[in-house]
């Protein structure tokens, strides 16, 4: 509505009336995106866990060569493995244990009385995750091919394009099961359960273990989890120059659609 201009000096007075509303979508997942980040890279425990331990776990197993790895070289076979551990690191363990305590500390029952969707907390979280991850791969690869790593990709465009297809299918469920544990359970019982799970999954997970080296009943399990699944399909694509198999792009896909509908519908901001 226009201002009547003001009799004596023609013109329109202010107004100061409220005129509340929320700020588009596309905003507020900008925000919520640069804010998980920010928060992400100030704790000193976020950092050890996202990029020292699986850099020092790439140095430790390497050097020492003591590695079952089927007659591959040791850095050749850790590679594909450390950044699928990478990746569950940053989106699973990291993202569960900081979403517990925002919920115990009543962050999110904050952010929930404000016109912040469910879905975009979670999406930024997964966005600022990808961020993470981008900065940890090119510490991976680095330090990779000082090591020795040569990577084999089938044709460059390709590659990268499968590349892509597994980080972001492994990120998406792991982020998924990350904030499924976080909004569902107590903040100690999600800092026990997460660091329970991490360590399981980084034995059994094909990380550093080829799943060859299982007994037959743990391997069918392990072939299962996301971890195994997004090891196998990296080193298809890094080692073996090939397309990564229709088993684990299915296991990683299954993973993501189930964790994220599930997080979704159950995450809770108390």
């Amino acid at each position: 509505m226009t201002a009547t201009p003001d009799a004596a000096t023609g013109l329109a007075p202010l107004d100061f009336r409220p005129a509340p509303g929320s700020a588009r979508r596309s905003r507020m997942l900008g925000a919520q995106t640069r804010m998980e980040l920010s928060l992400n890279l100030r704790h000193g425990e976020s950092v050890l866990l996202t990029l020292i331990i699986p850099i020092g776990l790439l140095l430790f197993f390497s050097a020492v060569d003591v590695l079952p790895s089927d007659g591959q070289k040791s850095v050749d076979f850790l590679v594909p493995g450390v950044l699928a551990l990478a990746v569950m690191s940053a989106a699973f363990t990291g993202q569960a244990i900081a979403t517990g305590f925002e919920r115990r500390y009543g962050v999110l029952k904050r952010l929930g009385a404000t016109p912040l969707p469910r879905w975009v907390l979670l999406t930024g979280k997964t966005l600022a995750v990808l961020a993470i991850e981008v900065v940890q791969a090119l510490l991976l690869v680095g330090v990779g091919l000082a090591l020795g790593w040569h990577p084999h990709l089938p044709g460059t465009a390709a590659g990268i394009g499968w590349l892509a297809v597994l980080l972001v299918l492994g990120t998406t469920a792991f982020s998924g099961l990350g904030l499924l544990m976080a909004g569902t359970l107590r903040a100690e019982a999600t800092l026990a359960a997460a660091n329970g799970v991490y360590l399981l999954l980084l034995l059994i997970g094909g990380v550093v273990f080829p799943l060859s080296k299982l007994p037959g009943w743990l391997r069918v399990v392990a072939e299962g989890l996301p971890t195994a699944a997004l090891s196998n399909g990296l080193r298809d694509v890094l080692a073996n120059a090939a397309a990564p198999g229709v088993g684990p792009v299915l296991v990683l896909a299954c993973w993501a659609v189930g964790s994220v509908a599930l997080a979704a519908r159950t995450f809770r901001w108390e």
